[in-house]
């Protein structure tokens, strides 16, 4: 349990097994094709060997964790919709019938959503309570949670790792639902990245013109409140990024992804949401990328920039927005795929014929 920020600022996840992934990379030269034929996806193989440490590695149990709160600053009309999305879509979760739990079930990956604040009293039915409060606070009025609020969410999905993890776990995704929150994921974002407004606040879920600039105003006006540069320490401005113009998703993301460094679990991310809580989790977390698995490239720009951020590449160019975990839903077939060719393709020796060379 973290209490504090210092407790956090000092985790040290391990660096990941680069024999094996040196051991992992000889396998993919022995089986019978091109040097490097598969391309990006040996490369991402041999990460996920290097992470669980293990030459042979499974993904049987693989499971999305939903994160799902409410966010304050829907009062400023940032969204085409209203807060009570959150829980219908929450609720739909729990009854395994939403857009990520059709794909999840294609895909052979289970869905654990969790409520972490959705502003409802109501325990949610086949939905983790995992609540920290009913929902942020306005951030153009005041900080969108406390520090100790944050910690909360932080440690909540640190803490389902932990759990999926002794579960035998092999392998998370990444996704949350809240309404309002790619105008909290904008707001961290461009705070993070001294970025422009006009670069990283898109359409969310389908904003007319007039309710887009009005979106990019409202991040304008907290940015000249809050004045972030004025921190010099990376960590402790990017936890308070966090804090102020942040949501409850996107710090029990933020917590996930370092739950996932410390149990030596391969995460993969989703849009533009979790990409922030990816690259806030690097910052305080130094190396918890080397754990991240990106999956698509997304709709909003400020995704291709938080992977940029993180030296990450994405594998899926499919334009999407849907939310909920569904690009990291989709990138599992393909790592199946992949995955069954390197534990059972056929060998040179197989063919009776000379291996490939690698020259550097």
């Amino acid at each position: 349990m973290i209490d504090n920020k210092m407790a956090l600022f000092s985790m040290v996840p391990d660096e990941v097994d680069m024999e094996v992934y040196q051991k992992v990379k000889q396998n993919w030269d022995g089986l019978s094709k091109p040097i490097d034929g598969l391309g990006d996806f040996e490369t991402l193989i041999c990460r996920i060997a290097a992470i669980k440490g293990q030459v042979m590695p499974r993904l049987h149990k693989r499971i999305l964790v939903v994160m799902c709160s409410d966010n304050g600053i829907v009062e400023e009309g940032v969204s085409q919709s209203g807060k009570e999305i959150t829980k219908a879509v929450a609720t739909a979760l729990g009854k395994r019938i939403s857009s990520a739990c059709s794909l999840g079930r294609a895909a052979g990956v289970e869905v654990l959503p969790v409520d972490i604040g959705i502003d409802d009293e109501e325990e949610i039915a086949g939905v983790l309570n995992c609540k920290v409060s009913k929902g942020t606070r306005n951030f153009l009025k005041e900080p969108a949670m406390t520090e100790e609020e944050t910690l909360r969410a932080i440690n909540h999905g640190i803490e389902i790792v932990k759990d999926l993890a002794e579960n035998e776990t092999n392998i998370l995704a990444c996704g949350e639902m809240g309404i309002g929150n790619t105008t909290t994921a904008a707001a961290v974002l461009t705070a993070i990245l001294n970025g422009d407004t006009q670069e990283f606040v898109g359409r969310g879920a389908g904003l007319s013109d007039e309710g887009l600039a009005r979106k990019r105003e409202v991040i304008r006006k907290a940015l000249d409140i809050y004045k972030f540069n004025d921190i010099d320490d990376p960590k402790e401005r990017a936890f308070h990024i966090l804090r102020t113009v942040g949501g409850l998703d996107i710090a029990g993301m933020t917590g996930l992804f370092i739950g996932a460094a410390m149990n030596h679990m391969p995460v993969i991310i989703d849009g533009v949401i979790s990409s922030t809580a990816a690259l806030l989790a690097e910052i305080m977390v130094p190396g918890a990328r080397q754990y991240m698995i990106p999956s698509h490239k997304g709709r909003e720009k400020g995704n291709e920039a938080a992977l940029n951020a993180l030296g990450l590449e994405p594998f899926i160019n499919g334009n999407m927005a849907l939310g909920e975990g569904t690009g990291a839903v989709m990138l599992v077939p393909l790592l199946d795929t992949v995955m069954d060719f390197y534990l059972h393709g056929a060998s040179f020796s197989d063919y009776e014929i000379e291996e490939y060379k690698r020259f550097k």
